[in-house]
């Protein structure tokens, strides 16, 4: 009886291991669009999620792991696109959804590159939820680093603007 005790731990720990592994080195967070202003101060990361669960962002930093003046998510859809703008609250910004990074979960199967491909062949829709991390810093930013949550695991995403 203990035999079989301890062959259903060790298929149960292979599982787990195989699972975590796989999560490990398939981060499922994917970059698309990138956008700045004039002078770096105000970028755009249009972000997607390519796994099986949300993802959760933890924290934006810019160049050396400075604080950014301000950060927001964009929760738009493929036909409207994004914005890059350092007003969050001007009426011509509203209707892109910007909201707080603690408020928003990047929803599992939207994938930059998929959303593309629907542009390409013209099956976009309003449906299509797009999310764009919104950024302001007070000096050019060179980087971007995402910090984020799936399955447990934290993951960083540097993100580089030339």
């Amino acid at each position: 009886m203990k035999k079989k005790h301890w062959v259903t731990v060790l298929i149960l720990a292979l599982a787990f291991g195989g699972v975590y592994s796989f999560v490990l080195y398939n981060p499922p967070l994917e970059i698309g669009t990138l956008g700045t202003a004039v002078g770096n101060k105000s970028v755009i990361i249009g972000i997607g999620n390519k796994g099986f669960r949300e993802v959760k962002i933890v924290e934006v930093s810019v160049n050396n792991n400075e604080k950014p003046s301000n950060t927001k998510v964009q929760v738009s859809n493929a036909l409207q696109g994004f914005i890059i703008t350092e007003d969050y609250n001007n009426n011509g910004s509203k209707k892109y959804g910007f909201k707080n990074i603690e408020d928003v979960s990047i929803k599992a199967d939207t994938s930059p590159a998929t959303t593309y491909k629907k542009l390409d062949d013209g099956t976009a829709s309003k449906k299509d939820t797009i999310y764009g991390i919104s950024v302001l810093h007070s000096e050019a930013i060179n980087q971007v680093i995402i910090k984020y949550s799936y399955f447990g695991i934290t993951f960083n995403k540097n993100v580089l603007f030339n």
